[in-house]
């Protein structure tokens, strides 16, 4: 039943162009081509590039440039462009092009060598090989017309820059999942709470998604609809993936929660693809005829790569789902989380997160155990979840917030560590981390930053990938990690309410 929407970003493609300009003649422009056209099989060679590099013929006038931009705008699996000037390209000829190109931008500043032939160089080895000349250039324009790009430095021989371009593509393959996204809200956001709130028309211009809202009931109908011969077959599926305690199974005293648990994910499925939604919101103050909280359901979904937010946070829900397809094909997952509490014992100072039933199996490589227990809100019968602890390893831990007039993301790197102590009383997945650079700074700066509670916890992807989405969406984000101090963190925020609030004019 289970069926997977994260995306293989093997069909998604970034183009590859190289300036020049026809001043040169056809001869060297024959070696532009050919040398262009071995930078960017190298690209497509790397296995740290995910997505498909597609070569694209040498561009040599402001027509050729504006109408690349204008295809690149239109091709809907084209996530990016890598740009790389390799001889002297006129950056008046860009202005047009760079101001229509609605794509993420990848500034690449290498050249066709990797050592200088010291002894061969002449007039003609100069004009040929010249980026040093024409990335500058095109820096320049790049700058003054404000567009928001990567720049990466290196040869492609080089692993490291072949890393930092295929966490680039991840970001933008993250960028174009949320333009695709549409997100249903089954009820509003828990009451009186404020973080959860935001401006979804903003949010549909900075990150492309829609938000809608949905009657609980509307779902209930098609958990209701469910056929028996499918709830037989997933609770099938149940007992070949999981550990069911012994009440759930078959004959088991509460083997019918387990059904209802079954339906519930058999209709939100089946909602969710007729409606072409690829993330959704529940909230506990509002489950209609639900028989019980979707806990399994949740956590089942978002591990095929649904984005979720629970007591309607639809702002986590985008930010899971981004994660989702950035981290595809990579060891590890993203979740939905929460940080609880704390163990506060000087120098041991550990984060406990959790949440009341949704946390994705897809932060561990253990065999989840699937439980009932009482759960003491949502007024509904007992729910059924999947009980596992995330694995250890490093982590980042995202949050978004509306400020207003602007989103800000926060992110914290952490390590997840092994559970210190059993918790033989707490029956939901959860995780323990430390925060860099340590617990009193990261809570403070979290905080001192309006962050908030809801987070997506990645073990798949890093920082980096955050830092260019959130420059490839024209959106605030402040790091907390092992370089941040309160004082340096206190005044960048401060600086950053100017900054975006001008950057978006009067």
């Amino acid at each position: 039943m289970s069926r997977s929407i994260i995306p293989d970003l093997a069909a998604y493609e970034v183009w590859f162009v190289t300036g020049s300009q026809n001043l040169y003649g056809e001869e060297t422009l024959r070696q532009v081509a050919e040398q262009s056209q071995a930078i960017s099989d190298a690209l497509q060679a790397s296995t740290g590039i995910p997505v498909t590099v597609t070569w694209k013929p040498v561009l040599k006038d402001s027509d050729s440039i504006r109408r690349l931009a204008l295809d690149a705008n239109a091709a809907d699996n084209v996530v990016g462009v890598i740009a790389w000037m390799h001889t002297f390209s006129p950056a008046k000829m860009w202005i047009t092009g760079l101001d229509l190109l609605r794509k993420p931008l990848l500034h690449l500043h290498t050249q066709a060598n990797v050592a200088l032939p010291w002894s061969d160089i002449d007039m003609d080895f100069m004009n040929l090989n010249q980026a040093a000349h024409g990335d500058r250039e095109f820096g320049y324009i790049q700058t003054r017309l404000g567009v928001v790009r990567k720049t990466v430095v290196g040869h492609v021989s080089d692993p490291a820059v072949t890393a930092k371009i295929g966490t680039w593509t991840r970001a933008a393959a993250g960028w174009s999942a949320t333009h695709d996204l549409k997100l249903a809200r089954f009820g509003d956001n828990m009451r009186f709470v404020a973080v959860t709130e935001g401006d979804k028309t903003e949010a549909e211009l900075q990150f492309g998604v829609q938000v809608n809202t949905w009657g609980v009931n509307e779902l209930v109908e098609a958990v209701d609809a469910s056929s028996e011969a499918d709830v037989d077959a997933l609770v099938a599926e149940y007992e070949g993936l999981y550990t069911v305690v012994p009440e759930l199974r078959r004959g088991g005293d509460r083997h019918e929660s387990l059904r209802d648990g079954a339906r519930i994910e058999l209709g939100l499925r089946s909602f969710l693809e007729a409606g072409g939604f690829s993330a959704f919101t529940t909230s506990f103050e509002d489950l209609g005829g639900l028989r019980q909280l979707p806990g399994l359901a949740v956590q089942r979904l978002m591990a095929d790569g649904y984005g979720f937010g629970a007591e309607g946070d639809w702002k986590t829900a985008v930010l899971v789902r981004a994660a989702k397809v950035m981290g595809s094909g990579l060891p590890g997952g993203a979740s939905l989380m929460e940080d609880y509490t704390y163990d506060m014992q000087p120098g041991r100072e550990l984060i406990l997160g959790a949440h009341m039933l949704e946390v994705c199996p897809s932060l561990t490589t253990s065999k989840p155990t699937l439980e009932i227990h009482a759960l003491g809100i949502g007024d509904r019968g007992d729910p059924v979840r999947l009980v596992f602890d995330t694995d250890a390893g490093p982590a980042v831990v995202v949050a978004l917030s509306d400020m207003r007039d602007r989103f800000r993301l926060v992110a914290n790197v952490v390590e997840v560590v092994p559970l210190p102590h059993p918790l033989p009383k707490l029956p939901v997945a959860r995780a323990v981390w430390k925060p860099e650079p340590d617990f009193a700074t990261s809570a403070a700066a979290w905080l001192t930053a309006g962050a908030a509670h809801h987070t997506v916890m990645s073990t798949a992807v890093g920082l980096e990938v955050f830092e260019d989405f959130a420059e490839m969406s024209r959106n605030e984000l402040v790091v907390i990690d092992r370089h941040t101090n309160l004082r340096d963190f206190a005044r960048e925020l401060r600086w950053n309410q100017a900054y975006y609030r001008l950057a978006r004019g009067l």
